[in-house]
């Protein structure tokens, strides 16, 4: 793993065992916020681990947001404290044993959380995709790399004013001028 992406991870799953420290309403927020932060990297070098870990947080701050009460802040906290440490001590392969597992978790923390977990992992993959797509990176990579169909992803996007935040219009005669020396 690149020594940058693997800063950024470390330093979002520290923040993230700090605002899982003390219960606050403010927890979902801060949250969703580290998730955002992650994705950056995985645009930049557009690594499955970066996108692992921004999808877990997300996925974790749904479901805090779904079942705060219920939820085991210490066993959190501890399969987070196993990542952090395999990442820590270049044990590759066990973070990401780690984060699997941690995923396993998250479908097994309540029954009514298993019904709906899956459709949250995959509504995060799909956000973050499209955070993916306003970094630059093409539909159909962010697509491959996030293992969800370009249909999802182009469905989602179609919904966002993403495509309207652009501030320069396109001037079709330009590049249809464009086009034609191309194939002349």
């Amino acid at each position: 793993m690149h020594d940058v992406i693997k800063k950024d991870i470390l330093a979002v799953l520290n923040g993230l065992a700090e605002i899982l420290k003390v219960r606050e309403d403010a927890d979902i927020i801060e949250i969703k916020t580290l998730s955002n932060n992650v994705i950056h990297n995985a645009s930049v070098f557009q690594d499955e681990d970066s996108i692992s870990v921004a999808i877990l947080i997300y996925a974790l701050s749904k479901i805090i947001e779904r079942n705060q009460k219920g939820l085991d802040y210490g066993k959190i906290a501890s399969m987070l404290n196993s990542c952090i440490y395999n990442l820590n001590s270049g044990q590759d392969d066990m973070f990401r044993r780690s984060i699997k597992s941690f995923f396993g978790f998250i479908r097994t923390i309540d029954g009514k959380i298993n019904l709906y977990i899956n459709e949250v992992i995959n509504q995060a993959q799909i956000k973050k995709g499209c955070k993916l797509c306003e970094h630059g990176i093409s539909i159909a990579r962010s697509a491959e790399i996030l293992g969800i169909s370009q249909w999802e992803l182009m469905h989602y996007i179609g919904k966002t004013t993403y495509i309207d935040s652009f501030s320069e219009p396109v001037n079709v005669s330009k590049r249809l001028k464009i086009a034609r020396g191309l194939f002349s």
